[in-house]
This record gives structure tokens, C-alpha cells and sequence, in this order.
């Protein structure tokens, strides 16, 4: 059963805001009362966490599925409703979050360190905050708005300062058990490393962390064998220890060939050029193993390699090999920036930025895209009249309509807010004004030509009635 999983796609919603109540204040000897509707809660957020207590990403791999909870409507009285409950997952340290193309979103490393992977919608408002000198009895509310869906990808790249590379029962196991107390599985057969092994490793005054990377054969960074899978994880590391088996008993390998393969893998694989290098020669304890060691040792360091004989069963070289890799673990770090603290970054938008575009897509039809128009339009109650004609003054106080008369826009085409998938349309009707002195009674907006039957039915009855008392006005008994 797997155990280790390091690459999983999740997919993530975030909570929906709660709508907006549209209420009026009804008391005893009190008339009118006022709008009195509260506005919805918050949706909840997506929000990873790296957990140092966290190892894999397995529990993702079995739920892929995720989603915080959404906020609650308002209700009458002034009431708002409650805040939706962000959900935390917990990732392990040096998860990378990509999008579904392979973009970098955010990179995890250091415990706490956090990510939104999904913002939760805003939550609706109530009539009660929509009243106005000029609208003082609003008989609509807004909507909540849909919190944020997305699909991602999290990938685990082991966060550790050395890494043992080298083919597959070359050691690399038994050197990670004798250095640290790590206590991976050993065996004398190949890919007997299914995962990466961790351990904590402690020289003098120095700790660092040493990754025992499986699965690296001819082929590797081709997706061949483990190796494609595992590679990632030497990406952090400021060494690379190439565990060489002196004492092999395929005819066909020898430890310099092997190194030449390895290091064609990780040159195909990219990004590890200027990682320093450490050849261990393992198993010296064998004496053909001690022999050969001898034999090659003198072309290895010609290359420029420093090279340590070793074995993890008398220990012989160990001791030299852990202070030299804490030498060079010292120098990596001493070499990195400081941390700074994080900076408080302002942004003010410039004077010329309206927010909002507006772009001609073909004869007679136009697009808006922008945050707030788009916002707005999500938060519209489009079976409201009022609701309809509060759009249409908030977005000519935005300058959409000078926009659109801009670009070339007349009286009957279409426009369009939003992205292509998800976009309202409409027929573009453009007014000298805007605003309360436009409206009718509660509920109606005399700027739509599709009347709601009981609206048209008063509108019926006021014009027969204004038309007799003309009649009775102009009636003359004498004549």
C-alpha cells in the first residue's frame, strides 16, 4: 500500500458569501420602520500550511476534493450572518504549489509558511446598508458572491543539505543508517528504496539533513525506472554525494562508468550544474571492493573530485565524510542571504486606471472586464428590478457608459461583462441620468421596458384614472 505519495493534483472551492437580506423594520406604533436587512458573512478561505509534522501527501491523494465552509445570509433586525470557517491544510515542508500549466505559484518552505490557494466570496449586503438620502427604503439586497474554485498541483521537493545519489544497491541506504538514525529499509536486491529516507546528521558543531534519493539508472530524467520521480528532490540540496559500489557484481558496471551515467542524468535533468560534488567510494570493506577503489581513486581525483573511501559496515572513512559535508553545508549557508523581515508592499493604482476595460470585439457588440464591474454583475439579484437599476447607476458612476460611447458604442448593441465562459449580455440602452429620481415604486425601475404583470397592471390603472379626472376637468355643464 502506498505510503509515500509526493505529487498530487487538488482540486479546491472556497466558500461561498452569504446574501445580502432584504427586510423592512415592522413594530407596533412604529411606522415606518426603515430597512432594516443584514448583510451575509464571508465565505471561507483555502489556506495550505507547512507542518513540519507533515512527511507526505497522501492524504490529498486519497481526497482530492476540498472545501471551506460558506458564510450564512443575513437576516432582519440588523442581523449579519456568520463568517464561513476557513479550512487549513497542512503540506509538508518544501511543497511547491503550480497551477494546471506548470506555473509556480508559491513555493512552501519554513514551518508556518502559508498559501491561499482559495478566496472565499464576499458576502452580500443587506437593504439596510444600501439606503441612501436618495434610496431610502431599498427593496433588494446583493448577493453573496461564489468563492474562488481552481485546480492545483503540489509537489514535494525534500528540503535537505546533502543528498546520496548513485545507482541502485550501491549503499546509499546503509551509508543514511550508519551516518544518521534514519532506519530505512536494506536489501540485496535493486529499488529496494521506494521513497526518499531522510535523516539528521550531527558533525562537531554542525546538524544537517541528508536525503538518500532512489531509483537513479540510464534513462532516468526520461521518466525510466524511479528516477523521474525522485529527482525533484535533489533540487534543494547544497551537495551531492555520489555513492559509488566498489564491490558490484555485474560484469557490465564499474564505478566510474556508473558516476558518467549519473551525472548524464543530472545534467539532462537541468538546474544542478554548479551543486558541489562528493564521490564516496562504498563497500572497501570488501577486498576486491578495496582494490578497486585503489585502481580509480587516481582518475576520479584527476577530474577534480574529492574522494572518500568508505563502508557502512566497519565504518572505515565515515567521520571524514560527515565533517567534509558539514564544511561544505556551512559555506552554503553562509553564502545565503539574510532573511529579511517581509516588507509591507503599497500599490496605490494610478490616476489614469479606471479599474475596468472596455474593448471592441465586433461589429456592434463590446466587452467590460474589470474586478468591480464583474463583482457587481456576480452580486446582482437579476429578477429585482431595483436590484437591476442599482447596477446600472453604480456602473455609469464607474464610467462604463462614457467608456462604451468612447469605443464607438450606440443605442442597441451588445455588451458584454465578464470573460467569455461567464459573461452577462445585454442590449446597451444609454442614459442622460442616472439615479433615485428615476425610480418608481419600491421594486421597480422605469429604465427596463420589461415590466414585472403587477407593475404593469398599476401602471394600466393610473392612466385610466389620470385620464378621467382630464375628462371630468374639461367638462363643461353650461355649454
Amino acid at each position: 500500500m502506498t505510503t509515500f505519495v509526493d505529487r498530487v493534483e487538488l482540486h479546491v472551492a472556497a466558500g461561498n458569501g452569504g446574501h445580502g437580506c432584504a427586510s423592512v423594520h415592522r413594530e407596533k406604533f412604529k411606522p415606518l420602520g426603515g430597512p432594516d436587512g443584514g448583510n451575509g458573512g464571508r465565505g471561507g478561505d483555502v489556506i495550505l500550511v507547512v507542518d513540519q509534522s507533515v512527511t507526505t501527501l497522501l492524504d490529498y491523494h486519497h481526497t482530492p476534493h476540498r472545501r471551506a465552509g460558506n458564510g450564512r445570509p443575513g437576516e432582519g433586525g440588523h442581523r449579519s450572518g456568520a463568517d464561513g470557517k476557513d479550512l487549513v491544510l497542512p503540506v509538508p515542508n518544501g511543497t511547491v504549489v503550480l497551477d494546471k500549466q506548470g506555473n509556480v505559484l508559491a513555493d512552501l518552505v519554513g514551518h508556518g509558511t502559508t498559501f491561499v490557494a482559495g478566496r472565499g466570496g464576499r458576502g452580500g449586503l443587506g437593504n439596510a446598508a444600501l439606503a441612501s438620502p436618495r434610496r431610502k427604503a431599498p427593496g433588494f439586497a446583493l448577493l453573496g458572491e461564489p468563492g474562488e474554485t481552481r485546480d492545483i498541483v503540489l509537489e514535494l521537493k525534500t528540503v535537505a543539505d546533502v543528498a546520496l545519489v548513485g545507482y541502485p544497491s550501491a549503499g546509499k541506504s546503509s551509508l543514511i543508517s550508519v551516518l544518521s538514525a534514519a532506519k530505512p529499509k536494506i536489501a540485496d536486491y535493486p529499488f529496494t528504496t521506494l521513497v526518499p529516507n531522510l535523516g539528521v546528521v550531527t558533525a562537531g558543531s554542525t546538524v544537517y539533513t541528508i536525503a538518500d534519493v532512489p531509483g537513479l539508472i540510464p534513462g532516468a530524467s526520461q521518466g525510466k525506472g524511479l528516477g523521474l520521480e525522485f529527482l525533484r528532490h535533489v533540487e534543494r540540496c547544497a551537495v551531492l554525494v555520489h555513492v559509488l559500489d566498489c564491490a558490484t557484481l555485474e560484469s557490465d558496471r564499474d564505478p566510474v562508468t556508473d558516476l558518467d551515467v549519473i551525472e548524464a542524468e543530472l545534467a539532462q535533468y537541468g538546474g544542478l550544474e554548479n551543486r558541489p560534488r562528493i564521490v564516496a567510494l562504498n563497500k572497501v570493506d570488501v577486498p576486491d571492493g578495496q582494490d578497486l577503489a585503489d585502481i580509480i581513486r587516481p582518475d576520479l581525483e584527476a577530474r577534480g573530485y574529492r574522494v572518500f573511501e568508505v563502508s557502512a559496515v566497519s565504518h572505515k572513512g565515515l567521520k571524514e565524510l560527515s565533517y567534509a559535508l558539514a564544511g561544505i553545508v556551512e559555506e552554503a549557508r553562509a553564502a545565503q542571504p539574510k532573511e529579511e523581515a517581509t516588507r509591507i508592499v503599497i500599490r496605490p493604482r494610478a490616476v489614469d486606471d479606471s479599474g475596468f476595460t472596455v474593448t471592441k470585439e465586433g461589429e456592434g457588440f463590446f466587452r467590460v472586464r474589470g474586478e468591480k464591474p464583474e463583482r457587481w454583475v456576480r452580486q446582482t439579484d437579476f429578477n429585482n428590478d431595483e436590484a437591476v437599476g442599482y447596477l446600472a447607476d453604480r456602473l455609469n458612476r464607474l464610467g462604463v457608459e462614457d467608456e462604451l460611447m468612447k469605443a464607438g458604442a450606440r443605442e442597441g448593441d451588445g455588451v458584454a461583462i465578464g470573460p467569455e465562459e461567464n459573461a452577462v449580455v445585454f442590449d446597451w440602452e444609454p442614459s442622460v441620468s442616472a439615479g433615485a429620481e428615476m425610480l418608481g415604486r419600491r421594486g421597480e425601475d422605469h429604465r427596463l421596458d420589461t415590466l414585472r404583470p403587477a407593475a404593469q397592471r398599476r401602471r394600466e390603472r393610473d392612466a385610466e384614472r389620470d385620464e378621467t379626472l382630464r375628462e371630468y376637468e374639461e367638462f363643461d355643464p353650461f355649454a
